[in-house]
């Protein structure tokens, strides 16, 4: 398991946001739930370039991080169903703020990424 070797910086929200909702994920899995995907199986449909394992520990860290609560139904096979608390839903306004930036900015931003991209794979060959 992973241990922390250093501790973070809680000094301003910037800091506090990136540690709640650091992870590939997280946002993902956010929006998801409150668009209604609650089971694991749904949400891992919704995001298949991630693994189980994955979407399990970053699923553990938004509960521990008080966004969203795992409501385990005593059926067999185990049924398992996340849901958004009071607290999480207050992220949903940010997220989609951040999705229409995106949105509005799509085309500079796609063009920057592949850019890096491209200059990622050639350094990768030169280096061979």
């Amino acid at each position: 398991m992973y241990e922390r070797k250093i501790l973070p910086n809680l000094n301003c929200g910037l800091d506090l946001i990136g540690e709640v909702l650091y992870g590939k994920w997280k946002i993902r899995l956010l929006w998801f739930i409150n668009e209604g995907y609650k089971r694991p199986s749904e949400l891992q449909r919704k995001i298949p370039d991630a693994t189980r394992r994955v979407l399990n520990i970053q699923l553990k860290e938004l509960e521990e991080h008080e966004l969203v609560t795992r409501k385990i139904y005593p059926v067999v096979p185990p049924k398992v169903e996340y849901s958004l608390t009071e607290f999480g839903k207050t992220l949903i306004p940010v997220i989609a703020t951040l999705g229409q930036w995106a949105d509005e900015n799509e085309e500079h931003l796609r063009t920057v990424i592949l850019e890096r991209l491209k200059q990622e794979t050639r350094q990768d060959i030169v280096s061979v």
